[in-house]
């Protein structure tokens, strides 16, 4: 009996294991089909998703074969620019600098050209004034006989024909002629560019002076830099021509700056114009971009002193000048460096 008792318990454990591998095999089997429909569904999607995401996406190339234009993102990036708001109590140091941007230095060919705006680029300077003559840009003076900006009041828009203008001096009759670059309608007295005069204006126009600040945020524990302000420089004034060679530097740099704008108004439409590419047609980088990566080279002018003077004011002779602004850009180098301990 005890035998017989053992053989059948012996029988019911193996009969119960073999239920167990039987079941095992089956949910095997289950799991395998279920890895293969997921693998076929998987499949599925990273090829057909790829396929979707090419139709929405625009096309390099329009229906005519020419490079399709992307103005409909560009419009929409003005709604989305970037401001890193700092707190005034993390700010523990700061500095204003005057510094030029020269369009005659290489690095800065793209902020120039084209001279005559076409369908996909404009210059720098094009695009300020197609801001200043739609009514959307501001424009604002300077103090009188410095070049700080007044950013209180803005000028009105009829005075900017009397700024922007070509001045031509007769010597033989002795008389000076001035040709507005901005002229009104008769009609609806709107401000429009001269197109005749246009290419004569900026072939003379290839400097910007911008006023920027360095700070250091103690919260992120690093140095900024921001442009508050830039000015486009014209040294063609009617100051400059009648003094001629009578004229100091510091009065005709004075002179050449022609107003101020505000860079945070002139950001939304940086962000809307492609800088023209340089060697690379395939090139997507706006105005915004180009200052946000500096991507343009300056010389320093000035920065916010004791005495209030630039560097012109103190300093006439070549060297001296660039001692000098060596000075000012290894003092802004060395604080940043000493902030820290190796």
């Amino acid at each position: 009996m005890k035998q017989s008792f053992f053989q059948a318990s012996k029988f019911a454990i193996n009969f119960q294991a073999f239920s167990i591998s039987i079941r095992k095999i089956i949910n095997m089997n289950q799991y395998f089909k279920l890895f293969g429909f997921l693998s076929v569904f998987l499949f599925g999607v990273f090829m057909v998703f790829p396929t979707i995401a090419q139709g929405n996406s625009k096309s390099f190339f329009a229906r005519n074969g020419t490079v399709a234009l992307q103005t409909t993102e560009m419009n929409s990036l003005a709604d989305t620019i970037a401001v890193v708001n700092h707190r005034a109590d993390d700010i523990v140091w700061s500095r204003i600098i005057y510094r030029i941007i020269d369009l005659r230095d290489r690095q800065n060919f793209q902020l120039y050209f084209p001279t005559t705006p076409n369908e996909q680029y404009r210059s720098l300077f094009r695009v300020i004034l197609d801001a200043v003559v739609d009514g959307k840009l501001k424009a604002y003076g300077k103090i009188e006989r410095e070049i700080e900006p007044t950013f209180k009041t803005s000028l009105p828009t009829d005075s900017l024909k009397s700024i922007f203008q070509i001045i031509t001096n007769d010597t033989v009759n002795h008389t000076i002629t001035k040709d507005p670059l901005l002229v009104s309608d008769p009609v609806t007295r709107r401000l429009s560019i001269s197109n005749f005069l246009y290419p004569a204006y900026v072939k003379d126009q290839f400097k910007f002076l911008i006023q920027e600040i360095v700070f250091f945020d103690k919260h992120t524990s690093r140095m900024y830099s921001k442009i508050i302000g830039i000015a486009p420089l014209y040294g063609l004034t009617e100051s400059n021509i009648s003094l001629g060679a009578n004229n100091d530097p510091w009065n005709y740099f004075q002179s050449s700056v022609l107003c101020w704008f505000l860079f945070d108004d002139l950001r939304p439409y940086l962000a809307k114009q492609y800088v023209i590419p340089n060697g690379n047609d395939s090139e997507r980088l706006t105005y915004d971009e180009f200052f946000a990566q500096h991507l343009y080279s300056t010389y320093i002018l000035g920065d916010s002193n004791m005495n209030n003077r630039m560097i012109l004011q103190y300093y006439t002779d070549r060297k001296d000048v660039q001692k000098e602004q060596n000075r000012i850009e290894t003092e802004l180098l060395n604080f940043e460096q000493d902030l820290w301990e190796y």
